[in-house]
């Protein structure tokens, strides 16, 4: 299939789509004709632009694009997925579609509404409106347009002023396969609010698409966490950005596991648009056989006095692949800001590869920014230091392997979460 046939293809049935949702408000149905037409002039990335040299979404386009209409799974199979210790809310959307019998949304704590995306549509459409998509600066090729003219539901949030959810909220998107889901999800967290909140993405082992959008806008003061963890199926292709709009003063965190998914690409893209901002952006990548997982992460400086912080791990073993490319943009306005960004790398296998590529665009000239990149095998001296305490070479190995991963899981503050991804590395990485 020539490249522009392939990029028609992904709006087969689009027209038949729309024409399903005619009772969606004029606003919505706009929008999603005009990303239609974007997508049209933008098409999908290929290795020719640089943003993507390193990441061919070869099988992208074999997968039928409109969103699988079924909304059942084995709830045995979900239920893997569920974090077992964690008390919160959670919701599961199955291929993008809310499920209430899968979904466990008991009583919340005043001052946060927790709802689909679809409920909030016909509960409080003015807000909806006034937000969806208004955090989104940083667009990825083609697939940004995919799913504002494709998605179907997803999760809302909204967190009243001065209001403190102690509970995480958890959400989980899964895929029963042969198809593709388009997931999105909108924080809007009020003025010295907090919250916590972890995204999870999974599927049956079959080939689809997760193509995957969260904005969160966090107003003066608030404090936000998120998490984001993908397990998806070894067939699956995921493609995601997350967008932070930050306020003064405001406090975010995100820290983004990725442990399955054939091809994984996650763009993280945060504005830093108020003085005294602090932002940590934090993310472990584990891959083996032919996987790639690439990470593009752009902080953008725009106001004075603010922090960004920023660690990347990731350990590859066979023929995986792994990408890093990081930004930290420091406006002419940004003075006193002070950025560290860190991307250390760990390859097993003599085959397995990382392009990593951190970048400084600095416009101030009262700044601390660094950033470095490390790239290696494990350190001969420390295994010579621990094998000269009596242990053997492989469980030596294993113990280094496994305290390189686990330093980003241990920054985790739910314990639930933290829990389930410790024993996913003590399974991925064992410790002998």
């Amino acid at each position: 299939m020539s490249p522009i046939a392939a990029q028609d293809s992904l709006l087969t049935g689009f027209d038949e789509f729309t024409a399903a949702r005619a009772s969606e408000p004029a606003w919505l149905r706009a929008s999603r004709a005009s990303a239609a037409a974007t997508f049209r002039d933008e098409g999908l990335p290929t290795t020719r632009r640089e943003e993507w040299r390193f990441t061919p979404i070869t099988g992208i386009t074999d997968v039928a694009p409109q969103p699988v209409a079924s909304a059942l799974a084995d709830t045995g199979v979900v239920d893997g997925f569920l974090f077992r210790e964690f008390e919160g809310p959670q919701l599961v959307f199955v291929n993008g579609h809310y499920s209430v019998a899968l979904s466990r949304l008991h009583a919340l704590p005043a001052g946060i509404r927790v709802s689909s995306i679809a409920a909030m549509l016909e509960a409080d459409p003015d807000t909806l409106q006034r937000h969806l998509g208004t955090a989104i600066r940083f667009r990825q090729q083609g697939f940004t347009a995919l799913n504002d003219a494709w998605f179907t539901d997803g999760t809302a949030i909204v967190v009243d002023a001065n209001a403190v959810v102690a509970t995480p909220v958890h959400v989980l998107y899964f895929s029963t396969g042969a198809g593709a889901s388009y997931p999105r999800t909108l924080v809007i967290a009020g003025a010295n609010s907090q919250l916590s909140f972890v995204e999870s993405f999974a599927g049956t082992d079959s080939t689809y698409v997760t193509n995957a959008i969260t904005e969160v806008i966090s107003a003066e003061g608030a404090h936000v966490d998120h998490y984001k963890v993908n397990r998806e199926s070894l067939q699956g292709h995921h493609v995601s950005s997350t967008h932070m709009q930050l306020a003064r003063a405001s406090v975010f965190a995100t820290h983004n596991i990725s442990l399955g998914g054939r091809l994984t690409r996650n763009d993280i893209n945060a504005t830093l648009d108020g003085e005294g901002i602090e932002c940590t952006v934090n993310g472990l990548y584990l891959a083996d056989g032919d996987r790639l997982v690439d990470n593009h992460t752009a902080i953008d400086h725009a106001k004075p006095h603010c922090h960004s912080y920023e660690i990347y791990k990731g350990v590859l073993d066979g023929h995986s692949r792994g990408v890093f490319n990081g930004k930290i943009f420091v406006r002419e306005d940004a003075q006193k800001t002070d950025a560290k960004q860190t991307n250390q790398v760990l390859l097993l296998s003599d085959d397995a590869t990382i392009d990593t590529k951190p970048q400084l665009e600095i416009f101030a000239d009262d700044v601390k920014c660094t950033h470095g990149a490390t790239v290696g095998q494990l350190s001969a001296e420390a295994l010579f230091y621990l094998r000269a305490r009596g242990i053997g070479k492989d469980d030596a190995r294993a113990l280094l392997i496994h305290a390189f991963a686990e330093s980003v899981v241990e920054n985790i503050r739910i314990d639930a979460v933290r829990h389930a991804l410790e024993q996913v590395l003590l399974t991925r990485l064992p410790l002998r």
